[in-house]
């Protein structure tokens, strides 16, 4: 499938939530995955979008929101998913993207088969590097009443936020690690448990995403404003979900491009 196909994909939809995990959440997502990449894979990637290209436009979707030619492809970034739902709920979700709007689902599926009809496909790259870390921020699969957390009022310390950004950046941020020393932590932390992240499947990963975003509201609910707290609460979760969606990243393309 070619580009033009994909503009106009792009255009066919709505209008919905605002960012994504920030730029450096998503260069910890793409260099994990760079660094997992078999070498055929990688020579590929790099070429298509330049040496270790794969990171530098990892924020790229972000960035060309307001760009003309993709008036839309914000609404890719997010799935909607409310209070309650059950497994089979998010499986019928995931098995029928489309059902409930053309979002992250439908967007990660709908790009992954255009890039393996067609894998010089730049634009189609980008995007898939870039929402496969979306759908593993549990605020991107957060609840539709609340724009997945941006109307939830925080304070981050000193700073006046929403829940949404917290998981964007606020968590990250409070780590004071670099996007290069953040990957080197999480390989050291997690490599281990590669194998076990590698053999997940997507709807699996999903799930756990849900669980994760559960797991947020719920604290939302105990009242608990203390900063440290909730980073201390919620730090393994953050580094579960970016070192996961590096490795199930580099998981696909090292299919895609074998």
């Amino acid at each position: 499938m070619k580009k033009t196909f994909l503009i106009l994909l792009l255009s066919v939809l709505t209008a919905g939530q605002a960012a994504a995990w920030d730029a450096v959440g998503h260069r910890i997502v793409a260099e994990t995955a760079y660094n997992n990449l078999t070498k055929k894979a990688r020579r590929q990637v790099d070429r298509i979008l330049g040496t270790r290209g794969i990171v530098y436009t990892s924020s790229w979707p972000d960035e060309i929101k307001s760009d003309t030619i993709y008036p839309q492809s914000h609404v890719w970034h997010y799935q909607n998913l409310r209070a309650g739902l059950t497994p089979a709920d998010i499986e019928y979700l995931y098995l029928n993207p489309a059902v409930e709007g053309k979002h992250a689902f439908y967007a990660l599926d709908s790009l992954v088969n255009v890039l393996k009809t067609d894998r010089e496909d730049e634009v189609a790259l980008k995007f898939v590097v870039h929402i496969m870390g979306d759908v593993f921020q549990p605020m991107h699969l957060g609840h539709p009443d609340d724009k997945g957390g941006n109307k939830v009022q925080m304070r981050w310390f000193s700073h006046g936020t929403n829940l949404h950004a917290v998981w964007d950046r606020w968590l990250i941020d409070y780590t004071n690690l670099s996007s290069s020393e953040f990957v080197r932590l999480l390989e050291d932390t997690y490599g281990p448990q590669k194998k076990d992240l590698q053999r997940l499947t997507m709807l699996e990963c999903y799930l756990i995403t849900y669980g994760r975003q559960q797991a947020v509201y719920a604290w939302q609910q105990t009242g608990d404003t203390n900063t440290y707290h909730y980073a201390y609460r919620f730090r393994r979760d953050l580094d579960l979900s970016l070192y996961t969606a590096g490795i199930k990243l580099a998981q696909l393309l090292n299919e895609i491009y074998r």
